[in-house]
């Protein structure tokens, strides 16, 4: 069994002069592995310290480090782990040592509980990842989707997904989406507050695929 534990919840809002406001999820998953997907941005290092030393982590002893794709505000405190394996989008390393682990199926393997798959549309690198544990019994999938979810809001409202990703591949995300949907049953977004999907919810993304 492991933990899934959200260290930072992800938000994201337009201000009067334009400019975007925004922050990533940061999320740690305590498993047979410590994993932190989402490093903040440059300036949160010590809010990242403080908030695994409330968990009994220091960054010396977190495994692995998983970005959900390689924007500014994914990546700032990677510096912070340098005991880890890097996982940068579908870019796996280690210091200089750049391996040559191919996802193959678009999945790798961290470890029995956690994986990580491919989930291109935000950019073309995107990555999810994907953690099974016990909850009262229940088998259990948490997906940390970076930007492939903005926020819950962008199930009934998709502009939100649309305008911030990549227009080429938007028919792309829209298919990844509704492939994630079907496997979770909680979504850790890019900029926004975990949730639990329901049928509802994978019905409209369903229906938001876009065919041609």
């Amino acid at each position: 069994m492991c933990e899934v534990i959200v260290l930072f919840s992800g938000y994201s809002t337009k201000l009067d002069n334009g400019t975007m406001k925004a922050n990533c999820s940061c999320t740690l998953i305590k498993a047979s592995k410590n994993i932190i997907v989402d490093t903040m941005t440059a300036w949160d290092r010590e809010k990242i310290i403080q908030a695994l030393a409330e968990h009994n982590i220091t960054p010396d002893k977190v495994d692995y480090v998983v970005c959900t794709h390689s924007h500014a505000d994914h990546i700032g405190n990677n510096n912070l782990f340098l005991n880890a394996e890097h996982i940068v989008g579908t870019c796996v390393h280690r210091g200089e040592l750049f391996f040559d682990k191919s996802f193959k199926n678009g999945e790798y393997q961290i470890c029995s509980e956690v994986k990580v798959i491919t989930t291109p549309g935000h950019t073309a690198d995107d990555v999810s990842v994907l953690v099974e544990t016990i909850i009262s019994g229940k088998s259990i999938c948490f997906a940390i989707t970076g930007d492939l979810f903005e926020k819950e809001e962008d199930i009934l409202n998709s502009s939100i997904w649309k305008e911030l990703g990549t227009m080429e591949l938007q028919k792309t995300q829209s298919h990844m989406r509704s492939h994630v949907i079907n496997l979770a049953n909680f979504i850790i977004p890019g900029h926004g507050q975990m949730f639990a999907v329901t049928d509802d919810m994978r019905k409209t993304i369903k229906n938001q695929i876009i065919v041609s």
